[in-house]
C-alpha cells in the first residue's frame, strides 16, 4: 500500500480487497451516501470525507491529510488487516461449501469498519424494526438536532450528554418512536459511567455482549451488531432478517456458527451482501 498526499486529497494505491461502494453500502454504517460530485461521502469520527475509487487498487480520500489518515482513517478503514488471509480462513471453515465461496467472491472488497462505539450503539438501537433509508434519516435528524456543526451543514454524531439533554420528549420529536427511551437510557448510562464502552471492548466477546444487553432495548441481535461494528469483535455473527433468510435458504439443516472462527462477522457480511445484491438484484 502506498500513500501519496496532494493539495486536496490523499491517494492510496496498491490496494487489495477494498471496495468503497461495498464497504459503505453493506449495512454496517448509516452516514455515507453517493456524493453529487462523484464517489461516496459522509461523516465519520467528527469529520466529513469523500471517497472515490479510481480502479480496484486506487482510492482517493478528500478532506483529509496524511496525518489525519495515519491517526484515524488507517484504523477506521481496517487497512491493517490482511483480508486475503481472512478470506482463506473463512472458506476453509466452510469446507467445500459453494455458497460461501460465491459470497466471498461477490463481497470481495468489503472491510469491517472500526466505527466509534457510541455512534454504533445508538445507530443500531435506532435500526430495530427499521429499514436502511429510514435508519439513515433518523440518524441524520439526531445529528442535526444535537450534534456539533462541522461546517457546510454537516454534523458530527452527538455526544452522550447532548442526547441526555435532548431528553425522551426531544427524541420523540425526531420520530424515533418506541426507541426514544432506549436511546435516552443508553446515552444516560454512558454519561453516568454505568456503561463504559472502552472497558466493554476489552472483555471477551461473550462477556461484552452480556454487558451491552444491560442497556434497555439492546437484545442479542443489536448487541452483536455493536460488538462487530463498534467494538472490533470480528468473532460475532449478527443474525437479522436477511441472515435468517440466508441460513434458511442455504443451510436448512443448520450450521454451527461457533465453528466459523475469528472472522465469522466478515463471513456474515459476505453472506448478507451476496443475498441482498446478487440474488435480489
Amino acid at each position: 500500500m502506498k500513500i501519496t498526499e496532494f493539495n486536496k486529497y490523499i491517494e492510496i494505491s496498491e490496494l487489495s480487497y477494498f471496495s468503497v461502494e461495498k464497504i459503505f453500502d453493506c449495512g454496517q454504517c448509516f452516514r455515507f451516501d453517493p456524493d453529487p460530485t462523484g464517489g461516496i461521502s459522509g461523516v465519520a469520527m467528527g469529520s466529513f470525507y469523500r471517497f472515490t475509487q479510481e480502479n480496484e487498487s486506487t482510492v482517493r480520500i478528500y478532506n483529509t491529510s496524511k496525518n489525519d489518515f495515519d491517526q484515524k482513517l488507517f484504523r477506521y478503514l481496517s487497512l491493517d488487516r490482511d483480508y486475503g488471509i481472512m478470506n482463506e480462513d473463512i472458506i476453509s471453515r466452510f469446507g467445500s461449501d459453494e455458497t460461501i465461496k460465491k459470497a466471498v467472491e461477490a463481497g470481495k472488497g468489503i472491510r469491517i469498519l472500526r466505527q466509534e462505539a457510541f455512534e454504533v450503539l445508538i445507530s443500531f438501537i435506532i435500526s430495530q424494526n427499521n429499514n436502511i433509508p429510514r435508519i439513515k434519516g433518523l440518524v441524520e435528524a439526531l445529528c442535526r438536532r444535537c450534534g456539533r456543526n462541522i461546517g457546510e451543514e454537516k454534523y458530527a454524531f452527538p455526544e452522550p450528554e447532548a442526547i441526555v439533554k435532548l431528553g425522551i420528549d426531544g427524541l420523540r420529536e425526531l420520530k424515533v418512536g418506541f426507541r426514544a427511551p432506549y436511546i435516552y437510557d443508553a446515552a444516560l448510562r454512558v454519561t453516568e459511567g454505568a456503561t463504559d464502552l472502552e472497558i466493554i471492548a476489552s472483555l471477551d466477546t461473550l462477556s461484552a455482549g452480556e454487558q451491552l444487553m444491560k442497556i434497555k432495548g439492546v437484545g442479542p441481535k443489536v448487541a452483536s451488531c455493536i460488538l462487530l461494528f463498534g467494538l472490533d469483535k470480528t468473532d460475532t455473527f449478527p443474525v437479522d432478517v436477511w441472515i435468517k433468510r440466508v441460513l434458511d435458504k442455504y443451510y436448512p439443516e443448520g450450521i454451527d456458527i461457533s465453528t466459523l472462527g475469528n472472522y465469522r462477522g466478515l463471513a456474515q457480511q459476505y453472506l448478507f451482501y451476496y443475498e441482498r445484491y446478487n440474488n435480489n438484484a
